[in-house]
């Protein structure tokens, strides 16, 4: 019988005695503490100090570079821009050198109700709603310490580069707070002003030879008179309304243009002034027939503002509705 062999295997200090067995199953909380922390590897969330450093110093790198890249750009981007006036103007500009023409009031739901003021003269609901939106937008024109910062203007005085002009309220007699626009009386005023444009200057008819045909009998009337009697006022950006539609020509009725029949051309040009107050023009509506919706539409005379309707784009006019109920 051969003699039996006994064999010694010796481990290495700090050496698994089987380095291939399959190791212990852990529990779940057991999992989770060595996933955050690994004391055998000194590994924190998978990751040992070298290569958590490594990671931030990286991205403090990646996000500095990314600052001073954005930082240079936006220098550049300054560099190129005035804080008092636009880079590209007039006909550079994607505004171009034909004024819009606005007005006010305007319903506080412009989706639904569009250019349409409807109101009752009966209903002190309806009317206050209207006299609120014009009392909003007329405030900056009675305010006191506004007008400190701007200049009285006029024909001899026009606007100056950095001060604007006071716009003179006493002149919109009815169309005033303190006698509700009109629309308590059925007698509806609204305020009609063109877009600011930097720096535009509208070229006046000079010569009362050179007014257009289309222009109205009454306000070549107007213009003729004021030829005679004090020239500087043709320096003004003339205005117009009327019945858009025959059967809007019979119903809207006298139209009394209460602050003039123009824009005065001494408010001209816009460069951005301080508090610049856009001169206005009131109108108002004295005897509208009742129950018709009537579509009103103004049109502004200069000799550089053209007028256009091209499928219901309009240029150098403005429209409205109104019903009286």
């Amino acid at each position: 019988m051969a003699p039996t062999t006994t064999v010694t295997t010796t481990v290495a200090n700090n050496e698994e005695p089987f380095p291939y067995m399959r190791p212990s199953e852990l529990g779940k909380w057991e999992a989770f503490k060595l996933e955050i922390w690994n004391p055998s590897t000194k590994q924190f969330l998978g990751r040992t100090a070298k290569s958590w450093g490594g990671i931030v110093l990286f991205y403090l790198i990646f996000y500095a570079a990314l600052a001073a890249f954005f930082a240079v750009c936006m220098q550049g981007l300054l560099y190129c821009l005035d804080d008092h006036s636009p880079k590209w103007q007039g006909s550079q500009s994607l505004i171009g050198t034909n004024p819009g023409m606005g007005f006010r009031p305007m319903s506080r739901d412009i989706e639904q109700a569009g250019s349409l003021i409807w109101y009752s003269a009966n209903n002190q609901t309806n009317v206050d709603y209207w006299v609120e939106i014009l009392n909003e937008f007329s405030a900056p024109y009675y305010n006191e310490t506004l007008k400190q910062t701007l200049m009285h203007c006029d024909y001899d005085r026009p606007i100056m580069d950095q001060k604007g002009c006071i716009v003179d309220t006493s002149k919109w007699g009815d169309c005033t707070p303190e006698k509700g626009y009109g629309y308590n009386r059925s007698r509806p005023c609204f305020f009609i002003k063109l877009n600011k444009i930097y720096g535009w200057k509208p070229e006046f008819y000079q010569d009362v030879s050179e007014l257009p045909e289309e222009m109205p009998d009454e306000l070549k009337e107007q213009i003729i008179s004021i030829n005679m009697t004090d020239r500087k006022q043709l320096n003004t950006i003339w205005i117009s309304c009327r019945g858009e539609n025959p059967a809007d020509k019979e119903t809207i009725g006298p139209i009394k243009y209460v602050s003039g029949y123009g824009l005065p051309g001494y408010y001209f040009p816009f460069k951005n002034q301080e508090n610049y107050l856009t001169p206005v023009i009131a109108i108002q509506l004295t005897n509208a027939t009742k129950h018709v919706l009537i579509n009103v539409e103004c049109r502004a005379w200069a000799k550089n503002i053209i007028y256009s309707r091209v499928k219901g784009e309009r240029e150098g006019s403005m429209h409205l509705e109104l019903m009286m109920d």
